[in-house]
């Protein structure tokens, strides 16, 4: 049920909402969430989920404010689970703590809450309330909630480009279009993903290494939240033994998607090389991408960021499955009718069919402009924010 909200209580939310996000990176599959729990206009006790496995934000705010919970009021940006997985359900930790009120930003959908939560305390005589910035909830954990529906991952497609739109030379050289403060940002968004994905080509041309490398800091090189597995889309399988990505394997793991017609020999060199192979049997190369996302989302990757080049970003912009676009903008002209975009794929027939950004950010990074922001599904009334 939702009400009528004070402004104290969305001052409350809105933190818990920060809590949560700090959690980005670490928690996933599971959904990033915060708590908050105050006494009148004090806040006695907060938390996030830091750590897939360990707490849940409901245990690390109660422990956090210890008797004081006693009577308390807590704000919680996704309905407390009221089952037994890695952890104990937080409904019962609530209870025991003597929570008196609970409002949460929205339900959650996962099949073994799904408004059980809400009942169970209700039914215990805690008063509950929920949509308190549910659309800021599901903004923040719109990757959670695709997987959930969809069963395949968000993807972010990230991109350089030159001010005439190129993202390469005529010949194919890219590097490099952005500035190094720029390429670190991609590093980062890289620590915390499951896949960083790549087509053949750009394999082949850049031969890149699809790791996350961070600066080190006055305390060591920073411990990364994910080791995300690199994701080839090679129907041929044609990936260079030679690769640095092959070369690197044991390092950290390389997925190769292959097509029904790939050599049976390569095959076997790149699994001896350590290569795990995702074989996609249908018969475009649009369904066998659909195919891989697929396979993806039944692993449970969350997040998937895709490299490029223009052929993927070009079928999955025709597929609408990307959700969210980091652009990196450079003040470079490189001209030629042959240098390539970076979409390819079908492409839209009218441009009032044009996908829309929503909530977009734009700031200068050194000499490059970054552009971040989501999706709108075609169809969906421009700036709509809806769940993706």
């Amino acid at each position: 049920m939702s009400t009528d909200f004070s402004a104290a209580d969305t001052r409350f939310m809105q933190r818990a909402l920060e809590l949560a996000a700090e959690g980005q990176g670490w928690v996933e599959p599971n959904p990033m969430v915060g708590c908050v729990l105050v006494q009148g206009e004090e806040i006695v006790g907060e938390g996030y989920h830091e750590r897939y496995g360990q707490a849940h934000a409901e245990r690390n705010a109660l422990k956090n404010a210890g008797e004081a919970a006693r009577g308390a009021t807590a704000y919680v940006t996704l309905e407390p689970c009221s089952h037994q997985g890695k952890t104990p359900p937080c409904t019962q930790g609530l209870l025991e703590a003597g929570v008196a009120k609970v409002i949460a930003a929205m339900r959650d959908p996962f099949p073994l809450v799904a408004g059980q939560g809400f009942k169970q305390l209700t039914e215990a005589g805690v008063e509950v309330t929920f949509g308190l910035l549910e659309e800021e909830a599901r903004w923040l954990n719109a990757p959670y909630l695709k997987l959930l529906a969809k069963k395949r991952p968000f993807i972010l497609a990230k991109w350089a480009m030159t001010l005439d739109g190129k993202i390469a030379t005529r010949t194919g050289d890219s590097r490099w279009i952005s500035g190094p403060a720029s390429r670190q940002i991609v590093h980062q968004i890289r620590s915390r993903v499951d896949g960083v994905l790549v087509g053949s080509q750009t394999a082949l041309k850049d031969d890149p290494q699809l790791n996350a490398r961070l600066p080190a800091t006055s305390e060591g090189t920073p411990k990364l939240p994910r080791l995300a597995s690199r994701i080839v889309v090679d129907s041929q399988a044609s990936l260079s033994l030679n690769s640095r990505l092959v070369q690197t394997v044991h390092e950290q793991p390389v997925l190769v998607a292959i097509g029904p017609q790939a050599d049976p020999t390569k095959c076997a060199q790149l699994q001896a090389a350590g290569c795990e192979l995702i074989l996609c049997e249908a018969a475009t190369h649009h369904e066998r991408l659909l195919q891989l996302l697929d396979e993806l989302g039944r692993r449970r990757m969350t997040n998937i960021l895709v490299e490029g080049g223009g052929q993927i970003l070009g079928m999955l912009h025709d597929l609408q499955e990307i959700d969210e676009v980091h652009l990196f903008l450079a003040p470079k002209i490189l001209g030629g009718a042959q240098a390539p975009g970076p979409f390819a794929g079908i492409g839209l027939e009218w441009m009032k069919d044009a996908e829309m950004l929503d909530e977009i950010q734009v700031r200068m990074i050194e000499e490059d402009v970054y552009v971040v922001g989501r999706g709108v599904e075609r169809g969906e009334k421009q700036g709509a924010r809806g769940e993706i």
